[in-house]
């Protein structure tokens, strides 16, 4: 059994894919976010970093203690290799897939991160940095829709964790201020994807946690998600 400490984001959206492609059995322990659950001491013992998702898996493959992992992206690492699915056996499958996984995280999701922060949520909108990250964003999905241009996924012809990776990400496009026509091939992997029964019932997880998945953040919730500092971040 996996414990799966999970809010509907973006990166919590990742996790969910990967267990619903593979039917692992998973738990839900929901991370209230917009409350601050993310800084209670419970959740920081498997998250120091005061970020869903995070998972403890009571069934490591070494047979011994629970594993614990934060970080989306070795989440997404570990479920594969426990597995066997979603992540190419021979070197240069597993490369091609491992690198687009590292682009999401060092790139895509921080990138547009801060393109929802600036456009959606910032008290203040600021021109300079909103333009800056929208444009940022149409370049990676400039990036994306090349390399999907003769490839049905990111990795090749087989759907891997650098497409659960990526997917959840490009899914507010329109609150990112891109428009898919400029990107006939990423729109069409993003079609593909979401048609996909396991991605149907992961996004069916978001409403069922969240009934207010999709609404406006709250002020409160605003105060609790941004500004927080090592001195006065839950310990």
């Amino acid at each position: 059994m996996i414990d799966l400490h999970y809010w509907p984001t973006p990166n919590g959206h990742k996790v969910t894919l990967f267990l619903e492609e593979t039917g692992l059995p998973y738990r839900i322990h929901l991370v209230d976010i917009g409350k601050g659950a993310q800084f209670e001491p419970a959740f920081l013992k498997i998250a120091p970093n005061n970020r869903m998702p995070a998972i403890v898996d009571h069934a490591p493959a070494d047979g011994g203690a629970p594993v614990s992992l934060f970080e989306s992206g070795a989440i997404l690492l570990y479920l594969a290799e426990k597995t066997g699915r979603f992540l190419p056996g021979d070197l240069r499958g597993r490369t091609e897939t491992l690198q687009w996984l590292f682009w999401q995280m060092g790139g895509l999701g921080p990138m547009l991160g801060q393109n929802h922060h600036f456009s959606q949520y910032a008290p203040e909108k600021i021109p300079y940095a909103v333009d800056r990250y929208v444009k940022e964003t149409n370049r990676l999905y400039g990036v994306l829709d090349r390399r999907l241009a003769d490839r049905e996924f990111v990795a090749g012809a087989d759907y891997t964790i650098a497409d659960m990776a990526a997917y959840p990400w490009i899914v507010p496009w329109e609150k990112q201020g891109q428009n898919l026509d400029d990107h006939p091939h990423l729109k069409r992997w993003l079609e593909a994807i979401a048609e996909r029964p396991a991605t149907q019932a992961a996004y069916a997880k978001a409403v069922e946690v969240n009934p207010s998945y999709g609404q406006p953040m709250s002020e409160d919730a605003k105060k609790v998600m941004f500004g927080q500092n090592a001195a006065n971040a839950k310990r």
